[in-house]
């Protein structure tokens, strides 16, 4: 990249034009808003591309990402650098149980979910996989008390970054931390690389599991079945009002009457007009 005629404050910041052209940007690609207040964020995660690619100058960066002609895939990692993939196994833990104790037992009776068919749950954002490898324990829990029980899961995100570290399965130790014991023991692989320890999901979880690019931004979401289940945490609170209500509503569109919806604690879909009413705190169903 030629930066000969870049001024020198541009080479080594985030301009607060630069970064007005990328919020938009993010905004109208993603959904993600972009307050002035992560500009600090921002710049730190572009920082690190720009070494990595040896690019000098912020503008000239910009410039590259915007560009409607670029053939490269920078978009497809700015777009990495820019989405947040914090999660954990286990996350937000009475879901799951709630998952286990009330909604598991409600679908098998009443549709028949996991019996005379699959039971099918989407993680969405799934990130780096945490979230969906934990469903596919807590299932594998269930089909335990309930022999024959069936199901897959799909993950899906915007991050090919995190859905690449989500097919491989492989996590740091610490990161099972959260994941009791006995379910480590039976459904997650020790390395043998004692100098970096990492565990793996074993095959019989990672089969229950698909991933798949999707972006909550289209028009329209390429999911082939309905789904019972749907978890979508701690991703709304990224997008304004009117978006957050759309992407709830396109999300519902492939939700079985009488499925079951979950966000996170930290959010709500108070005062959005959506078409799934609350049963619990954080959780909520499609009315038949």
């Amino acid at each position: 990249m030629n930066d000969s005629n870049t001024p020198e404050t541009d080479r080594i910041t985030l301009s607060d034009k630069d970064f007005q052209r990328l919020s938009v940007f993010i905004e109208a690609t993603s959904g993600i808003q972009m307050p002035l207040s992560k500009k600090s964020m921002l710049t730190a995660r572009i920082q690190k591309r720009l070494r990595l690619l040896k690019v000098h100058s912020f503008t000239d960066y910009v410039d590259w990402v915007l560009d409607p002609h670029d053939t490269t895939q920078e978009l497809i990692h700015f777009l990495d650098i820019v989405t947040t993939n914090k999660t954990d196994f286990f996350r937000e833990p009475n879901h799951f149980t709630f998952m286990s104790e009330t909604a598991l037992p409600t679908l098998m009776q009443t549709v028949g979910a996991g019996v005379s068919r699959p039971l099918r749950i989407w993680s969405a954002p799934c990130s780096t996989g945490e979230e969906p490898y934990t469903m596919a324990m807590v299932i594998k829990e269930f089909a335990t008390r309930n022999p024959g029980f069936k199901a897959t899961i799909l993950g899906t995100d915007l991050s090919t970054r995190a859905l690449q570290q989500a097919e491989n399965a492989v996590y740091d130790m610490d990161k099972a931390e959260p994941v009791p014991l006995p379910l480590k023991h039976k459904y997650m692989l020790r390395g043998k690389d004692r100098a970096v320890p990492r565990v793996r999901m074993t095959p019989e979880i990672r089969e229950m599991v698909r991933f798949q690019h999707l972006n909550f931004m289209d028009n329209e979401y390429r999911i082939p079945h309905p789904m019972d289940i749907i978890f979508c945490r701690n991703c709304l609170i990224y997008f304004d009002r009117p978006t957050a209500e759309k992407i709830v509503n396109k999300l519902c569109r492939h939700l079985i009457p009488g499925g079951y919806f979950f966000i996170g604690h930290s959010e709500t879909l108070n005062k959005l007009n959506v078409s799934v009413t609350p049963i619990a705190p954080t959780i909520y169903q499609l009315q038949k």
